[in-house]
């Protein structure tokens, strides 16, 4: 129960965080998040331990992003993931940020992600 109530908080916060996005990245985020939330509700203790850990360091770094944000004109987004980080990743989860890298690099459409998901829970 302390776990969920955490993760609540969590998710709840990284949504938060999201206000601050432009509208199209905003929605793209959102979306992320909502989806990997669900997609993690029945994982096994370890791996949701870890999930929420992944998570909250994701947490940190956009709020320092949000603070020197703050003290600067241009905004940045994003966080240069580390080639050790990468090679924890599962192939399914380095297809998912290559699909999540095309969507958000595409120039000067709108960012859209299907509503329907293949992972449901």
């Amino acid at each position: 129960a302390a776990m969920a109530g955490g993760a609540l908080r969590l998710y709840r916060r990284l949504l938060q965080l999201h206000r601050s996005l432009p509208p199209a990245l905003r929605d793209l985020g959102d979306r992320y998040v909502k989806e990997e939330f669900r997609r993690h509700k029945a994982a096994e203790p370890a791996e949701a331990q870890r999930f929420l850990q992944e998570w909250e360091a994701t947490l940190i770094q956009q709020q320092i992003n949000e603070d020197k944000q703050n003290l600067r004109e241009k905004a940045i987004y994003g966080v240069q993931l580390t080639e050790e980080k990468l090679n924890d990743f599962r192939d399914e989860q380095i297809g998912q940020l290559k699909e999540l890298m095309d969507e958000a690099t595409k120039p000067k459409k709108k960012i859209t992600i299907s509503k329907d998901s293949e992972y449901k829970t």
